[in-house]
């Protein structure tokens, strides 16, 4: 059973339900010592081959050793500005498919569907793309290209659901889901009824396997198309975490921040906006934070002259600043908010109107009559009257399924998990969490954040799982 539908439980589900990855005969690819290591077995596919050995050496933009060796499989030389196709090539083989569900709250592609279809992808837009599907070829197929090599949120989240229809994976989610609890029991606990159907048909999803002393429990409801919660059991050996992080907004934990006009996502900016209850005669609009959602949020009260004051705690040459990590010529919206970050400071007026920045500062309290109280690094005050309030300094993922809202699994087993500053803790060539057997963890869980690099997570789980199931050719 995987939990969550985005990129991390699709690209799994494909992986699982037959189609396997096989080196590219006549393939040249441009690292030498990966292209000796994949010639050594041309025919034995990469999911039966050791991943720890191919990926050694590999380096790039991701910590994980398989994430890198996948995304270099299929995207040979894409880091340095190439074209190379993948060296893969996928054949399906039905006798290795291993039987699974994937639950999701919304349609395939999970949270895309959540984000402003107009967003542009922080990402190139190949990078986006799954396994035998390339994006760019898909969208060709709408007649349509690349803006500046990225995408919308809206062909991102469109291309996921074509891609589930495409390679017939439809039958393997449930969407509509939404998992309460998933724990551990023991086989003979469970009961003699629900046993009964388990063993009823040996090819069924439910099939346990005899010599599972523990299995998981994951308790949930379906939602109905009338919106009725009809509740459901499924009892499995082995369970995936891929939720993502877009479920719970960080909250500055201040005095005020529960009131009516202090909201945590971008789209309550574009709803206002929508209603008219902002406009350019209101008052501004405070946005807190200094990442790329923020950076949307400031673009997009540009785009509509509605004013904005600006707060991120940090220094803006702060070189952990993401604007200070994106090259200039790929993301020229993103730089010019770094420029105005830097240039249209309370302290120092600059030529952007209806926008002044206050780095090295941070929110103190929200008060009823829409006034701020903003604090610097000094210790002095500054109080602002604003029409509204967004706070978009990141999200956590909501684990609340799991006991103790996952806190035991994670690297640092007293903290909260957090993708960047404490992920689960797992096995870095099978995904396994190193807490739980039988629990798996993909994607930002894991600490991968961009959908090219989830990938290979998705390659070390069913690597592991095939093994676990025996389906692994001697």
């Amino acid at each position: 059973v995987f939990l969550g539908n985005g990129p991390s439980g699709i690209c799994l589900s494909y992986l699982l339900s037959g189609y396997i990855p096989y080196f590219k005969r006549d393939s040249v690819h441009p690292h030498p010592i990966l292209q000796r290591k994949l010639e050594e077995a041309p025919d034995v596919s990469i999911l039966d081959q050791d991943l720890e050995y191919l990926s050694e050496g590999l380096e790039g933009r991701s910590h994980s050793p398989v994430a890198l060796l996948f995304d270099t499989l299929q995207r040979p030389d894409t880091d340095f500005g190439g074209t190379a196709e993948s060296v893969l090539t996928w054949w399906q083989e039905t006798d290795r498919a291993i039987p699974h569900l994937v639950l999701g709250r919304n349609a395939p592609g999970g949270a895309w569907h959540s984000i402003e279809g107009s967003m542009v992808t922080l990402s190139r837009g190949e990078w986006m793309g799954l396994p035998d599907l390339p994006f760019k070829d898909w969208l060709k197929q709408k007649r349509r290209g690349l803006r500046n090599n990225r995408a919308t949120a809206e062909d991102i989240a469109q291309y996921y659901q074509h891609y589930v229809m495409k390679k017939g994976l439809q039958k393997n989610f449930r969407c509509g889901t939404v998992v309460t609890s998933v724990r551990k029991v023991s086989a003979e606990s469970i009961s003699k009824h629900a046993e009964k159907d388990l063993q009823a048909n040996s090819d069924s999803l439910w099939n346990l396997n005899e010599k599972s002393a523990e299995v998981f429990q994951v308790d949930g409801f379906f939602k109905t198309v009338e919106g009725d919660k009809e509740p459901f059991s499924i009892y499995a050996e082995n369970v995936v975490l891929a939720t993502g992080t877009y479920d719970s907004p960080t909250w500055l934990g201040v005095k005020g921040e529960n009131l009516s006009y202090v909201y945590h996502q971008l789209s309550a900016l574009e709803e206002a906006v929508k209603n008219n209850s902002i406009g350019i005669t209101s008052d501004p609009v405070l946005i807190v934070g200094a990442g790329l959602t923020a950076a949307d949020a400031i673009l997009f009260a540009h785009h509509c002259n509605i004013p904005v004051i600006h707060v991120f705690r940090r220094r803006v040459s702060d070189p952990g600043l993401i604007f200070n990590q994106l090259p200039k010529m790929m993301y020229p919206e993103y730089h010019k908010v770094h420029q105005m970050m830097k240039e249209q400071t309370a302290a120092c007026a600059g030529p952007y109107e209806c926008y002044v920045s206050f780095p090295e500062h941070h929110v103190l309290s929200f008060g009823k009559d829409k006034k701020c109280i903003l604090q610097d690094k000094n210790g002095c005050q500054k109080v602002c009257k604003i029409s509204m309030a967004l706070v978009l300094t990141g999200s956590n993922p909501n684990l609340s399924f799991l006991p103790n809202n996952g806190i035991g699994l994670a690297v640092d087993n007293g903290q909260p998990v957090s993708p960047k500053r404490n992920p689960i803790d797992v096995d870095p060539f099978t995904y396994e969490c190193t807490q739980d057997k039988g629990l798996y963890a993909l994607g930002p869980l894991a600490g991968d954040i961009f959908v090219r690099f989830v990938q290979g997570g998705a390659l070390a789980v069913a690597s592991s799982l095939l093994k676990k199931a025996n389906k692994n050719p001697p």
